[in-house]
């Protein structure tokens, strides 16, 4: 993939943001598969706009793109960019955002984590949501743990996708043996949530929970398995042992 990220002559000719994301737009379109693309809906109950990228090509694009822009431009012109992809409508503008940030995470302040929140009101599908939950907004609460305040006020929020992220932003820290108070206490806020895609964001959180810390989750798995939702629970077991299963599952 190759975007012109600076003109020629003098410095006001650089490209905006703007017209970076038009750029990148035109390819992903041009470069996709639309074979592949009607595929791509099989995963999905709404309707998906697809240009028909597979994940692996997509990711490499875009952190060859990063690397080029950042040298040139900087950091915070990458995020501008990213932040124009997001507010598209077609599947990979807004994964190919989202790697465009990927594991640059460390280097980004409070400022960006507000922007990325806000992208969450941008969410079309559960696949743009679990890029941007799992790999941006997971790795800085996880990395400023005073973060983890805004996962509460998620919860609480009518928007769905808000609820989910609210699950999945706390992921990367279970999987260090971090944050079960708040894991704890986010069951029981989202615990009578009827949307499927909370109940499967609770599910993955609980999982990993689980995986992670199973000493101390088990228990409580054992306490809520009376009132959990049935799909939180058998996500919420994948990974134990079948005897384990069967207690938890079979009050």
């Amino acid at each position: 993939m190759r975007i012109a990220t600076r003109g020629v002559g003098m410095p006001e000719r650089k490209p905006s943001a703007l017209q970076v994301a038009a750029e990148i737009r035109r390819v992903l379109q041009e470069g996709g598969s639309a074979e592949h693309a009607k595929g791509v809906q099989w995963f999905f109950k709404e309707e998906i706009r697809s240009h028909g990228w597979y994940t692996g090509e997509l990711r490499k694009a875009a952190v060859r793109l990063r690397r080029a822009m950042e040298k040139e431009r900087g950091l915070d012109f990458v995020v501008h960019v990213a932040d124009k992809l997001f507010a598209g409508k077609i599947l990979e503008e807004k994964i190919f955002g989202v790697f465009l940030l990927e594991n640059q995470t460390r280097l980004l302040s409070d400022k960006e984590f507000r922007l990325f929140t806000s992208w969450l009101d941008r969410v079309s599908s559960w696949a743009d949501h679990d890029a941007l939950a799992h790999d941006l907004l997971a790795p800085m609460v996880k990395a400023k743990p005073a973060r983890r305040r805004e996962v509460f006020r998620w919860a609480k929020s009518k928007n769905r996708w808000r609820r989910r992220a609210a699950c999945v932003a706390l992921i990367r820290g279970v999987r260090e043996k971090k944050f079960f108070p708040e894991v704890t206490r986010l069951s029981e806020m989202l615990l009578s949530d009827q949307d499927d895609m909370v109940q499967k964001g609770m599910g993955w959180l609980l999982r990993e929970t689980t995986k992670f810390d199973a000493k101390r989750a088990v228990p409580y798995l054992m306490k809520i398995r009376g009132r959990a939702p049935r799909l939180v629970l058998r996500t919420a077991c994948e990974t134990l042992t079948k005897a384990e299963r069967r207690r938890v599952l079979n009050p």
